[in-house]
């Protein structure tokens, strides 16, 4: 091996971050494969490669006995003190058994290991750069679709995002650029395998995080998020500090912040509710854009029944029940929708002159 191979090692140590010792040790455990795979060799064996040089040794690893009885494996102890005579019975002698030719070999051999530690080590940085944006953001380059998954382009390795991770009635085309949510990141025997997704509550809560810098700054504070994906969308915040406010934040001048994120999204529309630990205000806000004229609490149950004006009863459920399954997953408490004229003919619940109540959130379509 030549000096030009050991100065080749050095530089990969400085630019890929590869132990050159371990790259020593890998090099001399597959040459002895070699050794025995191409000298028809049983026999326990030691590589030796120089650490300065590179010169390549190998060692014939022999038991010093009194009697021999298999020559790869033994030597008697008279043969070994002719190699050293401080042998003693017991001791295992090594003997030089270098082939001639061996050194064709051991570049070839060499070669393979390193090309293929070149590529675990890339594969790990790789993984370790993909492991730490888990639960984040990317984006990248649409490449292809098969009957699974579209397949994205971050860079340094493409990632899987399943068909069922789409929002539906999505579809790319190759050279699109997206925005996808890194749902789980594998080291896989093929490589760091990254999995995405379109559809998953933490996209819409990373947008917010990327378009709103009170929320990057941490003055506001996303609470709760619950999605159908491409349909709509609740999110709840809340302020740190009492002169912000959060659904104002979270909308931008002129609803700028919150229409950027509705654009990404292919239109879904998204309710930003304010948080609050009154769970009778939560609820209301949360059933947002209907109003609400009471809530009452029931709390070993974990249900809130919630009383709207005759007229916002459909707006309150919502189509197919969406408004109030999603308020319901923000709030993480059942809710039940009551009009004005059920609860009065149900538990006599007298029509008043109250007014709604007061809620703080913003609907955007």
């Amino acid at each position: 091996m030549s000096m030009d191979f050991i100065e080749a090692l050095n530089e990969l140590e400085r630019e890929k971050g590869i132990s050159k010792d371990i790259l020593f040790e890998a090099i001399e455990a597959a040459l002895i494969s070699s050794y025995k795979r191409n000298f028809n060799a049983a026999q326990n064996v030691r590589v030796d490669m120089n650490r300065m040089t590179g010169v390549i040794k190998v060692f014939a690893r022999k038991l010093v006995v009194e009697d021999v009885l298999d020559l790869r494996t033994e030597i008697s102890l008279p043969a070994a003190r002719e190699i050293n005579p401080n042998f003693q019975l017991d001791d295992v002698a090594e003997i030089e058994v270098t082939p001639r030719d061996f050194g064709r070999i051991a570049a070839q051999t060499a070669k393979q290991v390193v090309t293929q530690r070149i590529r675990e080590a890339e594969r790990g940085l790789i993984y370790n750069a993909f492991v730490e944006k888990e639960e984040d953001i990317v984006t990248g380059i649409v490449q292809r679709q098969d009957m699974r998954n579209v397949y994205v382009d971050l860079g340094k390795v493409e990632a899987h995002l399943p068909l069922t991770e789409l929002m539906p009635n999505e579809k790319f085309k190759h050279g699109d650029r997206i925005k996808a949510y890194i749902t789980k990141v594998e080291n896989t025997t093929k490589g760091p395998q990254i999995l995405l997704s379109r559809s998953h509550p933490g996209l819409l809560k990373r947008l917010f995080e990327l378009e709103v810098p009170e929320i990057f700054d941490g003055v506001v504070e996303i609470r709760s998020v619950a999605r159908e994906a491409g349909f709509r969308s609740k999110i709840a915040v809340h302020s740190r500090n009492a002169e912000v406010d959060p659904v104002g934040s979270c909308v931008g001048p002129k609803g700028n912040r919150v229409q950027t994120i509705v654009n990404e999204l292919r239109g879904e529309k998204i309710d930003i509710v304010r948080y609050s630990e009154d769970i009778e205000e939560y609820v209301a806000n949360a059933l947002s854009p209907s109003k609400v004229l009471e809530v009452g609490v029931f709390e070993s149950e974990k249900m809130a029944r919630v009383i709207v004006p005759d007229y916002q009863l459909s707006l309150a459920i919502g189509i197919k029940g969406q408004n109030a399954r999603l308020a319901a997953k923000l709030t993480g408490w059942k809710i039940d929708i009551k009009s004005e004229s059920q609860a009065e003919e149900e538990f006599g619940r007298e029509k008043t002159d109250l007014g709604e109540l007061n809620q703080d959130s913003v609907s955007i379509d």
